[in-house]
């Protein structure tokens, strides 16, 4: 029996510092328990391993949701960005979503600031070799220097590290990342109890010297001066810099399609799938053959640094192969590489495994956030990462979870999106994923989960103040609205062709305090109302599965009716409701009636 005392236990322990590992260790800290966060190199806490930007289509979505329950990555970006744009800004505002160029070093900065001032947080530089499960049970870690460290709780948050492999070109080696150690032995940890994993790769551009780079005749995108911060309490953001579009072209396309017998995707060394909704340009010229040009933006990663990320460009080419192609491309003819493009293979866990909770239905008190489950993004790693830490801390203090619903935030669709149907490529949030993506706007993230964050002790009182002085605000606008002059303008504000910058110029003097958030929420509240309170009916409906129960124990070998197919695929997820065996792939509608006629008898 393990002694729950000394400078070697802790409440829970955290392995990995990237953005799930971050949320994760903050969450459990500032909830009060003693939490030691694990990692390779100190100095890589909050590293972005890609793209030098947070946000973007859905991505904001998740950065807004995390900071309504009390995260840090909203408030982050907005201190250390340096570009803010809307993105899908000629669509319906479901699917408008923000994005942040950021100052990549500034920002690994402020989050190593961060984790070293909060109490109840010990970081220690380490890797981890193994866990240490007892009874069943997560009860610490095994460090590859031999020494234990124990807890109640352990989240795992490795990114690219479990068994990573970097490929550029034919030439390859063991890395969890450019310039850090690979973790090659706790993946037969996992596997030794149980876990089954699977294996995944992803990549990422070269990095280019900007000297080199001409920009005269190339595209200039700037940033928005009227963007809305990230995080609740935020006033302002700064506009330092603006980025460039550039295209590839026939000769781009040439050079990399003669030297495709250099790439381990096609040679077959690379064995694990890549993500199909971000490409290599490799992948890109293979698969869209008919397309002249892929569009290129070259993203500055820092005030402080002359590296442009060329964001389209992920490759795993071999160097020579990656300037040749380069210098093809408008305003690159001189370019040099400072740093090579190049793909990695990671172990994953198969995150059917894991209840909504995120912890393990093997091992308990075993939660897993990130990469490891499967996902992509610096956004999902995060959303992943503070549920966990809130789950771990709800675990231990013996309370029920928190557990999203689809129709309560894009977090909840990530999750359910993973428990229920798994993943065989990295998982990349997108709009089109939520079926209520209309009640789930960025706009409206603080309405749908401050209450989440304050309530189990998470959110700060600066954000929840401001959420509750937005919500004051948006029913007084509303309310104003409903009544002035009988609501002749909450009619005319439903038409699609009417807004508030029509209204006349007496009638803005009484709007004049509610700033640009408050009157475009209700503006679209009141244009989508109908819309809204359907999708709301509907969503009424389905609470009635949600709400009916399989158990625990419940033997699905059992239940006649069910095809083998079936059977097998729920034995394997074990859903906890008819809800969650509804979205399994496979499990048809009259498998469904046959589940919900074993739950009424």
């Amino acid at each position: 029996m393990i002694k729950k005392y000394g400078d070697n236990f802790f409440d829970v322990i955290v392995v990995g510092s990237g953005h799930a590992g971050i949320e994760a260790c903050l969450a459990t800290s500032r909830m009060g328990l003693k939490t030691a966060v694990i990692t390779i190199n100190l100095d890589n806490m909050g590293q972005m391993s890609c793209n030098p930007a947070i946000g973007g289509l859905a991505k904001g979505h998740l950065v807004r949701e995390i900071d309504a329950l009390g995260g840090e990555m909203g408030k982050a970006i907005d201190k250390t960005g340096i570009q803010f744009r809307t993105l899908n800004t000629k669509k319906g505002p479901a699917v408008r979503s923000s994005r942040a160029q950021a100052d990549m070093f500034r920002y690994k900065a402020y989050m190593k600031n961060i984790i070293e001032s909060v109490d109840n947080l010990t970081v220690i530089q380490s890797m981890v070799d193994s866990l240490i499960v007892e009874n069943g049970k997560a009860a610490g870690v095994t460090l590859w220097t031999g020494d234990n460290i124990y807890s109640d709780a352990v989240i795992l948050t490795t990114g690219t590290f479990l068994r990573g492999l970097i490929h550029i070109g034919l030439f390859n080696y063991n890395a969890g990342r450019a310039g850090d150690f690979a973790s090659n032995n706790l993946s037969l940890s996992l596997i030794e109890n149980g876990i089954e994993i699977g294996r995944l790769k992803t990549g990422t551009t070269p990095r280019l010297d900007g000297r080199t780079i001409d920009f005269y005749d190339l595209e200039e995108q700037k940033g928005e001066d009227d963007f809305i911060p990230f995080s609740i309490a935020d006033k302002n953001i700064t506009n330092s810099i603006s980025c460039h579009i550039t295209y590839t072209n026939k000769n781009t396309h040439n050079i990399i399609a003669n030297d495709l017998d250099k790439s381990p995707l096609y040679c077959g060394i690379i064995k694990g799938v890549g993500p199909r909704y971000c490409p290599s340009i490799e992948d890109k010229v293979v698969r869209f053959k008919d397309k002249e040009r892929h569009q290129i933006f070259l993203e500055r990663e820092s005030l402080e640094s002359v590296e442009y990320y060329p964001n389209g460009l992920s490759t795993s080419l071999p160097l020579q192969t990656q300037l040749n192609f380069l210098r093809t491309i408008k305003g690159l003819e001189n370019v040099k590489i400072m740093r090579p493009g190049y793909a990695i293979e990671y172990d994953y866990v198969l995150p059917t495994q894991l209840k909504h909770s995120l912890e393990t239905k093997k091992i308990e008190g075993l939660f897993l956030a990130g990469q490891i489950n499967g996902t992509s993004g610096y956004e999902e790693a995060a959303a992943q990462g503070i549920i966990a830490g809130i789950n771990s801390v709800m675990k231990i203090k013996n309370l029920d979870p928190l557990v999203l619903g689809r129709d309560e935030g894009y977090i909840g669709v990530l999750i359910d999106d993973l428990i229920t149907l798994g993943t065989t490529e990295p998982y990349r949030m997108f709009t089109s994923r939520a079926e209520y993506r209309l009640l789930l706007r960025e706009d409206n993230a603080d309405f749908r989960l401050c209450e989440y964050g304050k309530n189990i002790g998470l959110l700060d009182e600066v954000r929840y103040s401001a959420y509750k002085d937005k919500l004051t605000k948006f029913n007084e606008l509303k309310v104003f609205l409903e009544t002035y002059e009988n609501g002749k303008y909450y009619a005319l504000l439903k038409r699609p062709d009417f807004s508030i910058d029509d209204i006349m110029p007496e009638f803005k003097k009484n709007i004049k305090k509610f700033n640009k958030d408050i009157i475009s929420r209700v503006q679209l509240f009141v244009k989508y109302e109908g819309y809204i309170n359907r999708q709301k009916e509907e969503i009424s409906r389905l609470k009635k599965f949600e709400n009916v129960k399989l158990g625990d124990n419940i033997d699905f070998n059992a239940i006649p009716g069910l095809s083998l197919e079936v059977v097998e695929k729920l034995n394997k997820i074990k859903p906890g409701t008819i809800a969650e065996a509804s979205r399994i792939s496979g499990i048809t509608p009259a498998a469904v009636s046959i589940l919900l006629m074993r739950c009424r008898n």
